[in-house]
This record gives structure tokens, sequence and C-alpha cells, in this order.
């Protein structure tokens, strides 16, 4: 009777647990588990191992490009280098003969408020030679157009480079690509081929993606810099031909003696 009971009586957790269907149900959770876990990757790193080294190159160019920009931008918000207010109000005193006011109005944080600034100062002078003056005039000019133009050169490098990277790595990928339908033979996997395809085609719109952009802003910098320059020329000519009267007799005097 005690083996009848015994044989009656419902299998133990520990022997369900040790069937085929418990662990298929563990394996499943483990699977779900692995796939939630991939589902969950950054895209970023997986946008970055499918570009491959020409994407992670190309990535550097943005962030540095990103940076000059920054740096260039603020540079241009903190001098304000194309405002000519002050310099107009300058030239009105001026043109009056009153060169304390002009001198007063300028803002020579600006670099062409601080050509007139030197040009005014200099006339004011009547020991002052012209010509050493406008070499002066011109080697600050240099000097500010060219801090200006700083960090420019870099840009416009990154601009030309990108694109080529991203031709390079389509090139490489094709390879890659045709190498791996010469290794199946005549068992081609579509598949295959056009995975390959797509991801060659990646760098190259990779290296699109950086460069118009920064095409766009060096082009917008660089033309900012050249409307200071023509402003500075504008300006320093306005102080010349603009000189008050008795500055124009001294001169004359001194001509003629």
């Amino acid at each position: 009777m005690d083996e009848i009971s015994q044989l009656q009586q419902p299998p133990s957790t520990a022997v369900i647990a040790d069937t085929p269907a418990a662990a298929d149900t563990g394996f499943a959770t483990d699977a779900l588990s692995s796939t939630a876990s991939l589902s969950l990757r950054d895209p970023l790193l997986d946008f970055l191992q499918v570009g491959g080294p020409v994407v992670w190159i190309l990535l550097g160019f943005s962030v540095l490009a990103l940076s000059i920009a920054l740096i260039k931008l603020w540079q241009f918000a903190r001098l304000r280098p194309e405002s000519s207010g002050d310099i107009e109000e300058s030239l009105t005193h001026w043109q009056a003969g009153q060169a304390g006011p002009a001198l007063e109005a300028l803002k020579p944080r600006r670099p062409a408020s601080e050509l007139v600034a030197l040009a005014m100062q200099g006339l004011s002078d009547e020991s002052r030679d012209l010509p050493l003056l406008k070499d002066e005039l011109e080697r600050v000019a240099t000097l500010r157009l060219n801090q200006l133009r700083a960090l420019l050169r870099p840009l416009d490098v990154i601009a030309t480079l990108s694109p080529l990277l991203g031709l390079l790595g389509t090139v490489l990928g094709m390879i890659v690509a045709f190498q791996q339908m010469e290794a199946a033979g005549s068992q081609v996997d579509p598949s295959v081929l056009s995975g390959g395809i797509w991801q060659a085609l990646l760098t190259t719109a990779v290296g699109l993606a950086v460069a118009i952009p920064v095409v766009t802003v060096h082009n917008w910098l660089e033309r900012k810099t050249e409307r200071v320059a023509a402003l500075m020329n504008d300006a320093v000519t306005r102080v010349f031909t603009g000189r008050p009267g008795k500055l124009k007799l001294a001169e004359a005097g001194r001509h003629a003696a």
C-alpha cells in the first residue's frame, strides 16, 4: 500500500524544473533578454561600427569643425568688427575739426575703429611722416585681418578632405563587397552584395554631411572678414580725405618749406 500511495503522489517541483519544457522556457527567457539588450544598444555605436574607421575620422573632423565654428562665432560676436556706428560719429567730429571728441567716440577694441584712431592720432601730430604712418596702418590692418582669418584654414581643409574621405571609404567598401562575391562563386547571395554596397555608400553620405555645413560656415566667415577689410579701407581713406582745414594748411606749409 505504501508503494501504491507513493506512485499516486504528484511529482516534486525539482523534477518539474529538470524537465525539457522547463529548460526550453529558461532558454527562451535568456534569448528574450539578450534580444532586448541588443535592441537597446546605442545606435550611434552601431552606425560607427558599420561605417568603419573612415566614419570615425569624419566624426573627429565634425567635432573639430564645430569647435572652430563656435570659437569664431564668439570672436565675431565679441568684437563686432563690421559695426561702423562709432566710426561714422567719429568722422563727423573729425571733419568738423574736433579731434578730441572724434577719438573719444571710437571703440578701439574693433579693428576698423583701432585703425581710424591710429590714423587720427598720426595726422594730428604734425611731425609724423605720412609714408611711415601709412606703413604702420597697413601693418596693423594686416595683423588684425590675420587674427580674424585665424582657424579658417583648418575649416577649408576639413571641407575639402571630408568628401574625399567619404569617397575613399566607398571605394574600399565596394572592393570588400566584390571580394565577397568572388569568394561565393556561383552561389552569390544578393543580400550580401546589397549590404556591402549600402555600407560602402554610407561613408560618402557622412562625408557630404560633414563637408556641406563646413563649407557654408567657412564662406560666411570669409565673407565677413572681407567686409571688415573693406570697412577698414573706407574708414582710413575718409580720415585722410576729410582732415580738418587747419591740418591741411599745416601740411601744405610744411611741404612749401
